[in-house]
């Protein structure tokens, strides 16, 4: 039994959705029947086999996004059904089949294919296989490392057998449901354990810091040692639909207004989202546009580099294709503004010194996040988030603290959780495991989410200020530069204090400059009297 795989659509199409499948198990097909009706960015297709056979197993659904050249049914030579027509296939019990469950083949061979990986996660790029043809496997023993847009996860088998066939590589994109191997005896699984995080990384985006060891220097910088190189991105910081029910024409029409098509509410039956809505949406964010506000970037085709001299181009790599996205959704949507100051870190640093031993070195940072967290509370606006749709602002009753880390394969937010009911110990000694599982791509994805407000320390690099991008849909980053020693003119004279550089960048939608020059004065202030900070809570 052979795969049918989907053959070339046409001239710079890749893959498609699907839309209606024409045939079922046991069906005889001929060469040039139509097996599949697809839809792709440029219209709807009917796509004939290019073999005769029957039909053993569908592999894909209706609403499945499926690439050139993939599996889609598996075929054999003709069956006893091939005089029976064939009724007409319906979209929802093929909706029903579970992506993890492995395909049943003749001979005792299972198709094992890629489970559920996460919610709204549909696809991946496989990093490591971690079985080779001839091993036995075990249920819930993990078979692969795939990177996601989120966290790079291990993936669990669903069934016992042996390994007979490996149907991917590494620095494959695959997709749930897709093949990955072949496998012979034990039991297939009904479905699949969910795919767990290794515990994966995942950047979101926003300034940067560095992960390693946590520096005991003012400025520290949260620094991952360098690795393997790896990719993905944060979280994708809008929510996006699994299938888009839209047509062509209408995501030609996004496409050329600059717009995600899976953000428009649809008014048609089943959410389909039609012209109208497209134009509908485009007018409500131009509406909601501030005066004077970027609006959408529209690429620009590049230069003929290669008229000047030697060039070479590589592939963006998940984390930094997901930090263009988010950080030019941030950088076109928020007004920002942003407010520098200084605070006199002398006595702090003497603090932080009496508390550091020799196996437990404590850094500015925590101090800092302890500050931050006070500070929400006090300022509640910078506490919020911004849904332009409704005309609301969502306050927040947590406060969970953001940390940029700069790693080997891009930047990622890890985030601390209820900080303002830890302990400055608990806080430094949650950033020493925080950089470790950075450092080993260990991040969860949960671990990247949930933010109120972001600090992008870039102290252990250099540098006297910058300018942080707010980390949508944070209404506030603040950023923090190298401290240096300067002469202060206290009490009629010159005196050398430890001055640590702040940068404080806010939606100026939600936050006015007033607000945001108070906000980091009293963080200055706070952080200026460290005797006021309890230590154990």
């Amino acid at each position: 039994m052979a795969d049918l795989k989907l053959p070339e659509l046409g001239e710079n199409i890749t893959q498609g959705t699907v839309t209606k499948i024409l045939v079922k198990t046991g069906d005889s097909v001929k060469k040039g029947q139509n097996i599949l009706e697809l839809e792709t960015d440029k219209a709807v297709l009917e796509v004939p086999s290019n073999t005769d056979g029957v039909i053993g197993e569908v592999l894909i659904k209706s609403g499945a996004v499926v690439k050139v050249g993939q599996s889609i049914f598996t075929l054999g030579g003709s069956s006893s059904s091939a005089s029976t027509p064939a009724p007409e296939v319906k979209a929802a019990p093929e909706a029903k089949e579970s992506p993890a469950k492995p395909a049943a083949v003749s001979g005792g061979v299972s198709e094992m294919k890629l489970p559920a990986l996460g919610e709204n996660i549909e696809k991946g790029t496989v990093t490591k296989v971690l079985v080779k043809v001839g091993d036995s496997l075990k249920k819930g023993q993990n078979i692969l490392e795939i990177e996601t847009d989120k966290a790079v996860l291990e993936v669990p088998s669903p069934s016992e057998g042996v390994v007979k066939e490996i149907l991917i590589k590494s620095g494959a994109v695959i997709k749930v449901g897709q093949q990955i191997f072949k496998i012979e005896g034990g039991a297939s699984a009904a479905s699949a354990p969910e795919a767990t995080p290794t515990r994966g990384h995942g950047p979101r985006e926003a300034g940067s810091v560095s992960p390693s060891t946590l520096p005991s220097d003012a400025g520290l910088s949260l620094k991952a040692p360098q690795g393997n190189p790896a990719t993905t991105n944060a979280t994708s910081p809008m929510p996006v639909r699994k299938d888009i029910p839209a047509a062509p024409s209408v995501r030609l029409l996004a496409r050329e207004l600059g717009i995600d098509v899976g953000q428009v509410p649809g008014s048609g039956k089943g959410g389909r989202i039609s012209i109208d809505d497209v134009k509908a949406y485009c007018k409500m964010l131009n509406t909601n546009r501030p005066a004077g506000g970027g609006g959408s970037v529209t690429a620009v085709a590049l230069p003929n580099f290669a008229k000047w001299g030697a060039i070479r181009r590589e592939p963006m790599n998940n984390v930094r294709k997901k930090t263009a996205e988010h950080l030019s959704n941030a950088w076109t949507s928020i007004p920002h503004v942003t407010q520098f100051d200084k605070v006199d870190i002398t006595e702090l640093e003497k603090l932080r010194k009496s508390i550091s031993g020799t196996n437990k070195k404590i850094s500015v940072t925590p101090f800092i996040i302890k500050v931050m967290a006070a500070a929400l509370k006090k300022f509640p606006q910078f506490n919020a988030s911004i849904d332009m749709s409704t005309q609301e602002i969502v306050y927040k009753d947590y406060i969970n603290i953001g940390v940029a880390v700069d790693t080997d394969r891009g930047l990622i937010v890890p985030v601390l959780k209820n900080v303002d009911k830890m302990s400055i110990l608990q806080i430094s000694d949650e950033l020493t495991a925080m950089a470790e599982r950075a450092r080993l791509r260990k991040t969860t994805i949960e671990e990247m989410q949930g933010g109120c407000m972001t600090i992008s320390n870039l102290g252990g690099i250099g540098g006297t200020c910058f300018t942080p991008i707010v980390n949508w849909p944070e209404v506030a980053i603040l950023g923090v530069s190298r401290g240096s020693l300067e002469p202060v003119y206290t009490d009629g004279h010159f005196m050398p204090r430890l001055m640590l550089p702040l940068s404080l960048s806010y939606d100026h939608r939600m936050i006015d400059g007033a607000d945001g020059a108070r906000f980091i004065r009293w963080v200055c202030e706070a952080i200026q009297q460290p005797f006021l900070l309890d230590l154990n809570k």
